[in-house]
């Protein structure tokens, strides 16, 4: 039986966004979503790209994609060309279980954080499920005290699921073109993120800190 997770008193957002505008496809909406969260937070641009990768991609190596159609059902992910299909599916999980359902581009579960949102759709959208997650994870550096920490916990305060968790992020981390994606200038406490690091071969997992369930339904 999951924990409930203890709230961070600071996680308050305007959420009042539209859908993200002049994406090149479908599957750039989670990126572009990415870095408008990033540009107005102090959460790093690569960490968010990673995540909503780990959460939600498709493909391989640095051909990896998110996809924001995306829910997790009782650690079942499904896939869906749009975002009307998805809501569906996830309206009729919801109506058939406890509500434990992980939405959109970064995987938000609905039975935690589902209150913070007005409405499925505004769950789903890109850009407001991308500045929620932006802010929790910042909230969770605050209590953390370094990244890595904060995006173990972001997964599940757990030990086990979340060095699991981090070593994705990790690889994931490993794969993306810095120069393709660079980080805004930004307080930067993520040793892999800062420059020149990213060839060090360094790795997230001995910094991890020992963790709980916050968004999936991990124990």
């Amino acid at each position: 039986m999951p924990i409930r997770p203890i709230w961070p008193c600071c996680l308050a957002l305007c959420l009042a966004a539209g859908p993200v505008s002049g994406t090149r496809d479908t599957s750039a909406l989670c990126d572009d979503a990415a870095r408008s969260a990033a540009s107005e937070s102090d959460t790093p641009l690569d960490v968010l790209l990673a995540i909503t990768r780990v959460e939600t991609g498709r493909g391989a190596g640095s051909n990896l994609r998110p996809w924001p159609w995306t829910i997790n059902q009782a650690g079942t992910g499904h896939w869906f060309d749009t975002a009307s299909e998805a809501a569906t599916a996830a309206e009729t999980a919801l109506n058939e279980s406890s509500g434990n359902l992980d939405i959109g581009c970064f995987q938000l579960n609905h039975r935690w954080h589902g209150d913070n949102f007005a409405s499925l759709d505004q769950m789903f959208d890109p850009l407001t499920n991308a500045r929620y997650a932006a802010q929790f994870l910042s909230d969770l550096y605050r209590e953390k005290g370094d990244w890595p920490a904060a995006i173990a916990a972001y997964h599940s305060r757990s030990e086990g699921p979340a060095a699991v968790y981090l070593a994705k992020i990790d690889t994931v981390l490993a794969s993306m073109d810095p120069a393709a994606e660079p980080a805004p200038p930004r307080r930067n406490a993520y040793p892999l993120l800062q420059a020149g690091a990213r060839g060090s071969g360094g790795s997230l997992v001995p910094r991890l800190a020992s963790s709980r369930p916050l968004f999936g339904a991990t124990p």
